[in-house]
């Protein structure tokens, strides 16, 4: 399967990833699944990024072809290489529902990344903790409130995709604070994120 990704192909593009992907989804290949993991460990890095990106395409698609790894990209979200670290964060927001107790377990891991990581990086961890926080209550409990710090600290250019993906963990008893924290943002908002942002509002208020 290794020929198949990108650069063994002399592509500069992602799709032969994007199409190796949809391949091993098709034929639920786990052969060719565990080959592509291989490749995450490969020195050249071209090569591991390409596998990343196929494996959280698969997991897009068919998360339970890539959940077998879920310790395999916790490992990587400490990885230097910074493609890596957010394809690793990437593929575990896929497969929140299949091994969150797994992910909760290593949460410390996934916050130092989240603390220390590239704004891409930042982005899926949030989608991985707001997830988190609608499996379990006791999830919520420890991320809900790094999520409204996040909301009322990050970039304001942040806001509107963030309160987007933060959106799937709110409900009838934190939603009045999180309505709070967007209120004391909205100054800092152009009228294009504002109206991104009253959008979430008016759905969270329904």
């Amino acid at each position: 399967m290794l020929e198949r990704i990108a650069t063994a192909m002399g592509r500069n593009d992602e799709i032969p990833n994007i199409e190796l992907a949809i391949f091993l989804c098709d034929t639920e290949d786990e052969m060719g699944i565990a080959e592509i993991v291989s490749g995450l460990d490969q020195k050249d890095k071209r090569v591991a990024n390409d596998c990343m990106k196929v494996l959280y395409e698969i997991g897009d698609r068919k998360p339970e072809l890539i959940a077998p790894y879920c310790n395999r990209f916790i490992e990587l979200v400490s990885s230097k290489n910074n493609r890596l670290v957010w394809g690793a964060m990437t593929a575990l927001s896929c497969i929140i529902e299949l091994k969150s107790e797994i992910i909760f377990r290593n949460i410390g891991r996934l916050l130092q990344a989240y603390q220390t990581g590239s704004v891409i990086t930042v982005d899926n961890a949030v989608t991985v903790f707001a997830k988190l926080c609608k499996e379990r209550e006791e999830y919520a409990k420890v991320l809900f409130p790094r999520l409204l710090e996040h909301i009322k600290t990050c970039r304001p250019k942040e806001i509107a995709q963030h309160t987007e993906r933060i959106a799937i963990c709110i409900t009838g008893e934190n939603r009045d604070v999180f309505l709070e924290a967007l209120d004391s943002r909205k100054k800092d908002l152009t009228p294009a994120q504002n109206k991104r942002v009253e959008k979430v509002i008016k759905n969270l208020c329904k």
